[in-house]
């Protein structure tokens, strides 16, 4: 026994097999692909562990990539929540909600479902930050950077950090208090930046009620 050696590549499935499993099981999956087996539709689920894939990858990426964002020392201040809910309002209420507010037709139509961020949402500031400025791929949420600048982005933060407190007569005063509407506050956006033209007030917003 003291010579027996033991050969790794002995117990090793050659390269060859190795290939011919991979493109066995690639063809598998270009015939499940091109026979449309997987249901695409927003009112058809994931099945459970794909659900829980997508969920650890979106949640560890978004950990990840908010870890060098830093947060405004006026973050607080009264007048960025006032100005965050006046953004809240128009951009974001539509998916989201608000204190007081019924679910939406295309809150209802939404797979995975847009989170009600006055119910409250265990995430740091920095994460939802990073989300808004960013999006998330397959959620329907879109990047808002791409047309604002961080500072108004910081103020729907700082808004939606302080909505899971409010009444629905609070959050309606909050939004009356605004400082301007969205079209006013995109006047003063960076060359770009600007909205595209038509791009108007989520469903739920201020104009809509």
């Amino acid at each position: 026994m003291s010579g027996w050696k033991f050969d790794l590549r002995r117990h090793l499935p050659s390269t060859a097999f190795v290939a011919v499993a991979a493109l066995i099981a690639a063809g598998f999956a270009g015939i499940i692909i091109y026979a449309g087996v997987y249901d695409i539709g927003a009112d058809a689920p994931h099945m459970a562990p794909t659900y829980w894939l997508l969920e650890q990858v979106r949640e560890r990426s978004i950990a990840v990539r908010a870890r060098g964002v830093k947060v405004p020392a006026d973050l607080g201040d009264p007048k960025r929540i006032a100005a965050g809910a006046g953004l809240y309002a128009d951009m974001c209420s539509g998916c989201h909600l608000a204190p007081g507010m019924e679910r939406s037709e295309i809150s209802q139509g939404l797979y995975p479902a847009a989170p009600e961020l006055a119910r409250g949402v265990n995430r740091s500031a920095t994460q939802e930050f990073w989300i808004i400025k960013h999006g998330v791929k397959m959620t329907g949420m879109a990047a808002w950077g791409r047309t604002h600048s961080d500072m108004p982005i910081w103020d729907m933060v700082a808004f939606i950090r302080k909505m899971p407190t409010l009444t629905p007569a609070q959050y309606q005063a909050t939004v009356k208090s605004a400082p301007a509407d969205h079209d006013e506050m995109m006047k003063d956006m960076p060359a770009g930046m600007a909205p595209m033209p038509g791009m108007g007030p989520a469903a739920g917003g201020r104009r809509g009620g």
